[in-house]
């Protein structure tokens, strides 16, 4: 597959400053983390297999609907928020208020980036697929959104982040200083089976130096192994302040919500490599990722210039 630029263990990214849109804060009452793990197909609805909207989150921004669409098959909406269409499966024609673009896919998650859409608040949208595919929409609050476009899979910027069993491809659709959007973020990431990937822990939570507010979800898929279906992990914890405690075996067309605290590992079991789609977004007052590594398993990240990156994510560069 073909692979744009990589970075070993990046930084986290500022970004240019946008205008806030009034909101000061995350919401302090966010999901109790009992509602953190959405289960495949719990959330379906309206011919959508995955709805999270930040009604039924608890928050106020970040959402996402993936749409499993048979051959010849096509989903018509229009939403409120600003949203990216990227195919997970299969390929798509994208007609947002009547101007329209291809997209070629993918024939999976672990076949490398693909191309996407940017969608404008309140677009009326049409996803269409010949061949049929599976379809996310992610979505984020913003006002005065930002023209329709496509972005290509050759300008998808790639990190090679981690090393030794930390090691773990990170595909940069819509982030600081790249594609741009008002709120959204979005990122990919592909772990190798025995690997664990959102490590060391992080959180952003906080509008402070190094730190910014950011809801985020995970929307999984693991690659199933010779007798079936794969599983991981995912964990999630918050502060003495703001308690949360999740621990959930996850499989494919999982979503897991992270309203605040700290959040990782994501752990790909061996034998199962690991994907899942990041969906961030916040009140501002820019948009940026900025992270903040628990104190206690920080000095992970130390470790990694001596260690080499897992090959199995150098095959085809």
């Amino acid at each position: 597959m073909k692979r744009g630029a990589a970075r070993r263990g990046a930084a986290p990214i500022d970004a240019a400053v946008l205008p806030p849109d009034g909101a000061t804060s995350a919401a302090p009452g966010a999901a109790p983390a009992a509602g953190l793990h959405r289960r495949a197909g719990s959330t379906a609805t309206g011919g959508w297999s995955v709805v999270v909207t930040p009604e039924t989150a608890g928050w106020q921004y970040a959402g996402l609907r993936v749409a499993d669409l048979a051959p010849g098959g096509r989903i018509a909406f229009s939403f409120d928020e600003e949203a990216i269409v990227l195919p997970l499966a299969g390929s798509a024609s994208v007609t947002c208020d009547g101007q329209r673009a291809k997209l070629a896919g993918r024939p999976d998650v672990f076949s490398g980036p693909t191309d996407f859409a940017y969608l404008p608040p309140g677009a009326s949208v049409v996803i269409e697929s010949r061949g049929g595919g599976r379809f996310a929409v992610a979505t984020a609050r913003a006002k005065g959104g930002l023209p329709f476009r496509a972005g290509v899979a050759e300008d998808v910027s790639l990190e090679l982040r981690g090393a030794g069993s930390c090691s773990r491809e990170i595909r940069n659709y819509a982030m600081p200083g790249g594609f741009e959007a008002r709120r959204l973020l979005v990122v990919e990431a592909v772990t190798p089976g025995g690997n664990w990937s959102s490590y060391p822990p992080h959180k952003h939570d906080e509008e402070r130096p190094g730190e910014s507010i950011l809801e985020e979800l995970y929307y999984f898929e693991i690659a199933p192994g010779p007798a079936g279906p794969g599983i991981g992990y995912q964990r999630a914890y918050g502060t003495a302040a703001r308690p949360l405690d999740l621990l959930a075996e996850v499989v494919s067309g999982d979503v897991v919500l992270i309203p605040h605290g700290w959040h990782g590992p994501s752990m790909a079991v061996p034998g199962y490599d690991m994907y899942y789609l990041n969906v961030m977004a916040g009140p501002g007052p820019e948009r940026a990722w900025r992270i903040t590594d628990d104190p206690a398993h920080a000095w992970i990240r130390d470790t990694w210039p001596a260690l080499a990156i897992d090959p199995r994510l150098l095959r085809d560069r």
